[in-house]
């Protein structure tokens, strides 16, 4: 029995080194693929919409694919417009970047007792070290924006193609089961489907609300182009944990090198502690709520292991495909052990109270 179970064991870890073998040397091909299968779910409702309305398969998910090209194409344009009133104010934002290299220089000289004379040659020295290095990281960024541009491309055929063919698709997994297990498998696709489209839909509600709350806030305490960064720190609420934190550390230096007032910078991180506060403890439980029933613990170690694995793009892509792996557990019965683990605790129907007295309610 112990041999038994240890061969079980053997067999369950080399599956998952297997897995996870094949996640990080197949990224290349794998991550346009996921990004193209999540956004088809996400489009199928407007395809099949389109359907009902009387278009062809082949016309409803290319107007599909449309539509979504058009909604980024839309905010980069929007982007792009506010990107060039802050070009324009350039040659004052290096203005400012120049007196605050020469407060810090003056800074360096009265408390390390290294002049100014001293800090240029030193400056110097590591820039003519570091031309090569400068070189190679202009080759590296334009390899990366190619890189970028075939992937978004790739990931636009493969949503047209995912739409496309959804049906027969379906019916390939259906025919991998047993005619017994048919109707739990597509209760399992019709249920990620659903999953995936309820929790991007209230996602993207909810970035809408940030954009227009950090619009807002920064317009008050005086951030210039304040609605360029409200779309930024919006955006990069993709990227769960580090993208709030990467846009407000942006906006702070960007408010620093713009005006020499600090109190910006003061009100852009009250804004900001604000807008999170609302997002935590409002927008999240309405917009989003528990949409993907899954634990806060799983959550964080998927988003490190997907960061592992995939870099960014599998922070994005982690907490959707949890997701659809905790439907899976939950409709088979091999894995209801693991669907609980990921799951959250059931709370009592009779628990009430607002977020402070839940915090800090003692459990049972």
């Amino acid at each position: 029995m112990t041999i038994q179970y240890l061969n079980q064991t053997l067999r369950i870890l080399l599956l998952f080194i297997l897995t996870f073998a094949v996640l990080y040397f197949g990224a290349v091909v794998l991550i346009p693929l996921t990004f193209g299968l999540v956004l088809a779910l996400l489009l199928l409702p407007l395809a099949s919409w389109l359907q009902a309305k009387g278009l062809g398969n082949g016309l409803a998910s290319a107007l599909s694919v449309v539509s979504l090209i058009a909604v980024v194409a839309g905010i980069v344009t929007l982007l792009q417009y506010q990107l060039t009133d802050l070009l324009d104010d350039l040659s004052k934002i290096e203005q400012r970047v120049n007196e605050l290299i020469e407060s810090t220089k003056d800074y360096i000289q009265q408390h390390f007792g290294v002049s100014h004379k001293e800090q240029q040659k030193i400056i110097k020295e590591q820039q003519a070290g570091g031309m090569g290095q400068a070189a190679g990281m202009v080759t590296t960024l334009l390899g990366s924006l190619a890189g970028i541009l075939v992937d978004g491309v790739l990931v636009l055929v493969y949503t047209f193609l995912f739409i496309f063919y959804r049906a027969h698709f379906k019916k390939f997994v259906l025919r991998l089961f047993k005619a017994d297990d048919r109707p739990t498998t597509e209760k399992v696709l019709d249920n990620s489907g659903k999953v995936i489209q309820s929790y991007l839909g209230g996602l993207a509600m909810m970035i809408v609300m940030l954009w227009i709350m950090y619009g807002i806030g920064f317009s008050i305490v005086g951030v210039k182009n304040a609605i360029f960064f409200a779309i930024l720190c919006g955006i990069l609420e993709l990227v769960p944990f580090a993208g709030n934190i990467t846009g407000t550390s942006i906006t702070v230096l960007m408010s620093l090198a713009q005006s020499s007032d600090t109190k910006i910078v003061f009100g852009v991180l009250i804004v900001y502690g604000c807008v999170q506060l609302l997002q935590t403890y409002v927008l999240e439980p309405i917009v989003v709520g528990d949409r993907l029933n899954i634990n806060p613990l799983f959550t964080i170690i998927i988003i490190v292991i997907g960061e592992a694995v995939w870099g960014i793009a599998g922070m994005i892509l982690a907490i959707p495909l949890l997701g659809i792996f905790k439907i899976i557990c939950d409709n088979f019965e091999p894995l209801h052990d693991i669907g609980f683990l990921i799951g959250p605790p059931k709370e009592k129907k009779t628990d009430k109270g607002n977020f402070i007295t839940k915090l800090f309610k003692t459990s049972k």
